[in-house]
């Protein structure tokens, strides 16, 4: 198959671009955080510019997830939900157009997957930016998505708003 993102082909041939380069944000199942680095040195690392350009927009971000006082802890010293949440503030600190997102809230506690599923969609609607949720769980899926796209052994089953796939599905 072909990858299309904001049109244009990304994925094979002539078109081929990058990852670095497709301004898109990605946060994975496991935080995938640097042990090693800081909070504040996580968030900063995809960043481009003068440190204290780095320092505003790291500043931004620690506001945003509610993290203002964790700029100088280390990965093990925050908890799953709050690792999550330096992950997401790293993938949009580049200001990326959109943002994948893996399985994100599958290893927390099903009150903290709640709080962090509705922590992020109000940060995507702070950021006027879109989002691709994947997930096999339901109830998050309603939840979180304004399109669904439902599949099954890789291919699309249907798609449409969670209304119409609850009250009509395939």
């Amino acid at each position: 198959g072909e990858i299309w993102m904001h049109q244009r082909k990304i994925s094979s041939g002539a078109d081929y671009l990058p990852a670095e380069k497709r301004e898109a944000g990605l946060v994975f199942q496991d935080a995938a955080l640097f042990p090693h680095l800081t909070v504040f040195d996580n968030i900063a690392f995809g960043l481009k510019g003068s440190r204290r350009e780095k320092s505003e927009r790291v500043d931004e971000m620690l506001e945003l997830i509610k993290l203002r006082d964790s700029r100088k802890k280390r990965p093990h010293e925050l908890s799953g939900g709050e690792q999550q949440r330096v992950a997401i503030a790293r993938a949009l600190a580049p200001s990326p157009k959109s943002l994948l997102l893996d399985e994100p809230f599958s290893n927390l506690d099903s009150r903290l997957r709640v709080e962090l599923r509705e922590e992020i969609c109000s940060i995507l609607r702070s950021e006027n930016m879109s989002a691709i949720l994947v997930t096999h769980d339901q109830e998050e899926a309603f939840s979180f998505a304004d399109r669904l796209v439902v599949m099954h052994d890789g291919s699309v089953e249907q798609t449409g708003s969670p209304t119409e796939i609850y009250h009509y599905p395939k």
